[in-house]
């Protein structure tokens, strides 16, 4: 099926790398038109070049007021409104724990990753009002979830998408404006790497490397790639989700379903072990209880 976005307008913020570039691809190839946001101009310029009069490119930086204004400005400028936020900049933040932590990091972090949605919204709004409603998508974490997952600051911002998520959605449902989150599992992009510090290159090597143990780590053996995300952005943009709000959808290839032994059958359980009893003598105490019941 596609056209699913015919007609459509979209700002997607990070929309040059990673998720942000594979939520553009999919939506220009469903119908809409996409004002992609970013940072990297030479990436934006490509885009433009690759899908003339369906994608224009806005340097914006999330964390400046001015620059996402101007950027949902340039949506109605170029293709005449908005219909759909994908509030998706971002990177792993401050890596700081608690003892280490500084306000500088910490502010940061929270500029990026909860201010920088929260202002999206806020100048989306009138646009999507203007067209009758309009979906909002956030991006979360897993990090949000679980402890683990993320540094400190990221993990917590994360979680606090979550529920702005649901906040927002609360506020602005009654207006025909749906807010949703995703919470991508590990997926095979450079913002591990670059999180680090590490220069482009390292990062996209890093990207592979994730691509590939990603499968080893979780129940469904498949790397978590960015066209999975947006798939999951484009039905939360699409009308097929017309029904759906103030919600999350996990996208993490089952990782956190529960510990390993609970999909791996090879891996010991942990309650076991801490009472000294092997993964053998498990199965033979399974054994024989199974046995007694087919001859009670």
């Amino acid at each position: 099926m596609t056209g699913r976005l015919d007609g459509k307008v979209a700002v997607i913020t990070g929309g040059c790398s990673g998720i942000g570039l594979g939520a553009v691809e999919l939506f220009v190839a469903e119908g809409a038109c996409v004002v992609a946001a970013d940072l990297q101009a030479e990436k934006g310029a490509i885009l433009e070049r690759r899908f003339p009069d369906k994608v224009r490119f806005s340097r914006c930086d999330v964390t400046d007021e001015a620059q996402i204004a101007a950027t949902m400005a340039l949506a109605q400028e170029a293709f005449g409104g908005l219909d759909i936020l994908f509030n998706n900049a971002g990177h792993g933040g401050a890596p700081n724990g608690v003892a280490d932590m500084t306000a500088e990091g910490w502010d940061a972090t929270f500029a990026l990753l909860l201010r920088g949605p929260v202002l999206g919204m806020k100048h989306a709004l009138p646009l999507m009002l203007a067209r009758g409603g309009g979906s909002v998508i956030n991006t979360a974490s897993i990090a949000g979830l679980q402890a683990g997952f993320g540094p400190l600051a990221y993990s917590t911002a994360k979680c606090a998408v979550i529920h702005l998520s649901r906040c927002a959605a609360a506020e602005l449902s009654p207006q025909k404006i749906r807010v949703n989150a995703i919470c991508p599992g590990l997926i095979a992009t450079s913002i591990f790497g670059a999180s680090m510090g590490l220069p482009r290159e390292v990062a996209d090597q890093m990207a592979a490397r994730v691509a590939e143990v990603g499968p080893k780590i979780q129940p469904v053996p498949k790397s978590g790639l960015p066209e999975d995300i947006a798939r999951a952005a484009l039905y939360l943009a699409s009308d097929d989700s017309e029904f759906v709000t103030g919600t999350h959808i996990v996208v993490d290839g089952g990782l956190t379903i529960g510990g390993r032994s609970s999909w791996d059958s090879t891996a010991p359980s942990p309650l076991l072990s801490a009472m000294g009893i092997t993964p053998e003598q498990a199965e033979q105490m399974r054994a024989a209880v199974i046995a007694s019941q087919a001859h009670a």
